[in-house]
């Protein structure tokens, strides 16, 4: 990628944040279903179910950079927007698993055992994803890419998931409140349709994307006004 210009650093350093992101989800992917899977835990199969969802996500969206950096002579609206299209699709998927996973385990009355690996997951997403959310926002702003600021968005996602992940979890092992695990569970999926239906109008040709002769140019960022709802606990990091 030539490095001659802002935007082709820029493009780098989001690529550089989204093999990260590929590469933590598989392993946490790995190691949360197998905690699952152990524990009988639905909380923390949906995780890694997330997590699956999240290396898909970020797959399209390097694909988008990449297309972007390996052409820069060229128009790249349409990609863009396929990517970000892309991401809005697992979110429902995301949403729609977690909800119905949830549901039956609260109804048929599944008790998962404790599971200390699943708690040690839940810790280290909580504490790496915020910081990895916060990188990819400042990237995705300065590209004007709703596609990589969505993805930004579902790392956040992750962060909360881990947070009601690990309360699920330690209520189950300390007091033997098995219900906490789904219930911690069917609390991520009202998160997940939210953030999906407040970017579900930014799915076409319009104001919301830069204008296509912004991808040429090598002297600054195509102008963005689209941008994901970030919770106030990380504002101070974007200032």
């Amino acid at each position: 990628i030539p490095a001659v210009d802002e935007r082709g650093r820029l493009l780098r350093r989001g690529l550089r944040l989204e093999y990260v992101t590929i590469t933590y989800n598989v392993g946490e992917a790995v190691l949360s279903l197998l905690a699952g899977a152990l524990a009988g835990s639905i909380a923390l199969v949906a995780f890694g179910f997330d997590s699956v969802i999240e290396v898909a996500a970020a797959t399209f969206v390097a694909w988008r950079l990449r297309s972007e950096a390996n052409a820069r002579h060229l128009d790249h609206t349409a990609t863009e927007r396929r990517a970000h299209l892309a991401v809005g699709v697992t979110f429902v998927v995301l949403g729609a698993y977690i909800l119905l996973s949830s549901a039956r385990a609260l109804a048929v009355g599944e008790r998962p055992e404790e599971s200390l690996l699943g708690i040690g997951v839940a810790i280290a997403s909580l504490l790496t994803m915020p910081t990895l959310a916060v990188a990819k926002v400042r990237v995705a702003r300065r590209l004007g890419s709703e596609a990589l600021e969505a993805d930004a968005m579902e790392t956040f996602v992750c962060a909360y998931l881990s947070a009601a992940l690990l309360v699920g979890l330690g209520l189950n092992a300390l007091f033997g409140y098995w219900w906490a695990d789904p219930m911690g569970a069917l609390l991520m999926a009202p998160f997940v349709f939210y953030q999906r239906t407040t970017r579900s109008g930014s799915g076409g040709k319009g104001t919301d994307y830069p204008p296509e002769n912004a991808w040429t140019s090598s002297t600054r960022s195509p102008s963005f006004r689209g941008r994901a709802r970030i919770p106030s606990t990380y504002m101070c990091s974007l200032t």
